[in-house]
């Protein structure tokens, strides 16, 4: 095996006396370095706009979510709180209720979904360091936080005394009710504005946020009667081990999400990009493999004196087969390990000095990861190892 080594190395770095040859095998070189090169930075391109879209429903998302898995609202006790706040794996939950309403503002009017909670919610989600006008709730009065995205529609600001929210939920009822006035058919509560969120496009757009009691109030519901319980675990708590117990407390009729279950279909559809994305620029890079097969080809065809020669001094057609199998497999994992090594750099100093800006204060999120590393590496060895492979099947008719 040293033997076909030693000839690789001295065919692939010592200069050929034709300069087609010197110039197909530094093209070949060119184009694993540049696959490689590309392929981590789309990887870690992609993971970057992956944490960054995740971020988002970090914010918003608990770590588990227990919910009713039919009807509307789940009966707790307060003996079955007090179970909830022991388990160990917890460190935090909050009882919320979640509703459609129709908001109203002077002669504007939008559909929304008003959300209470209560005061250990700021403890389980981050939702509050996303206000950016006005404040949180507080309990001096009737408060809710919107959305960007309503507060535009509305055309709605904080703390504006003159002209209050509307916030209307139809009654319930059973079949159908003549009403001489339509107002008769809706719970209307009036109340300020305290704050203004933005968290993304969709939830600025959905979200009211308010106090627990005046939701219970407005959807005339009792006192422990709830729309769901959201819980921060604690960093060392298994998500199956807390789920079971919760489970256990609550009852069958519980349904206990995770956090990336409850964003199911934004984690399908960024891991479905990131594949079609690996698949094209793998596809690139075969493509750009065919310069190996090609530079190890015209090679054989070179060195075709020197392959007799060295059969008549008693290599066999295998060890001169490996010559230019490992030929073909010095230039790809050269190739690819540099190019690989200038995309590291180029990878950290995006993350340190944010060379690429999305808007004037949003750099483009990229993340260093080490899978992204293996994967390279894989796909640039197994890709070189069939190129090299076809290619150096070729030597055994230069022995013709």
């Amino acid at each position: 095996m040293k033997f076909p080594l030693y000839i690789a190395k001295r065919y692939l770095f010592t200069k050929s006396k034709s300069n087609a040859i010197n110039i197909i095998t530094i093209i070949a070189a060119i184009g694993v370095f540049a696959g490689a090169f590309s392929l981590f930075i789309v990887l870690s391109g992609f993971s970057g706009l992956r944490d960054f879209s995740l971020s988002f429903s970090n914010e918003f998302d608990p770590d588990l979510k227990a919910f009713p898995e039919e009807g509307k609202v789940i009966k707790i006790s307060d003996d079955q709180l007090a179970k909830l706040q022991q388990i160990d794996g917890v460190e935090k939950f909050s009882k919320v209720i979640e509703e459609r309403v129709i908001l109203s503002y002077k002669s504007k009017t939008n559909p929304a979904y008003i959300k209470g909670v209560d005061e250990n919610y700021r403890r389980v989600n981050q939702i509050d360091s996303s206000v950016v006008f006005g404040t949180w709730l507080t309990n001096s009065e009737p408060q809710v936080v919107i959305g960007n995205g309503l507060s535009r529609l509305l055309d709605i600001g904080t703390f504006n005394y003159q002209n209050l929210l509307k916030i209307m939920v139809p009654k319930p009822g059973k079949g159908a009710i003549t009403m001489t006035n339509l107002q008769d058919a809706f719970n209307t509560r009036q109340t300020i504005v305290s704050g203004i969120y933005s968290v993304n496009e969709e939830l600025d757009d959905k979200y009211v946020f308010t106090h627990l009691n005046f939701a219970k109030e407005l959807l005339n519901l009792k006192e422990n009667e709830f729309s769901a319980v959201e819980f921060k675990l604690k960093p060392e708590a298994s998500e199956d081990q807390v789920s079971d117990e919760i489970k256990n407390i609550l009852g069958e009729n519980v349904l206990i999400k995770t956090r990336a279950e409850l964003n199911d279909a934004l984690n399908k559809m960024l891991n479905s990009e990131n594949l079609f994305v690996y698949l094209i620029f793998t596809l690139v890079l075969t493509i750009a493999l065919f310069n190996v097969v090609g530079s190890i080809i015209v090679m054989i065809l070179d060195k075709r004196e020197n392959i007799k020669t060295l059969h008549s001094l008693g290599a066999t057609p295998n060890q001169i087969k490996n010559i230019f199998f490992f030929q073909g497999m010095l230039m790809t994992g050269l190739g690819g390990i540099i190019g690989l090594a200038v995309a590291v750099v180029l990878i950290i100093l995006q993350m340190n000095y944010d060379l690429v800006m999305i808007t004037p204060n949003l750099p483009y999120p990229v993340q260093m990861r080490i899978e992204n590393v293996f994967i390279v590496l894989i796909t640039i060895f197994t890709l070189g190892f069939i190129a090299s492979y076809i290619a150096a099947g070729r030597s055994k008719k230069a022995l013709n």
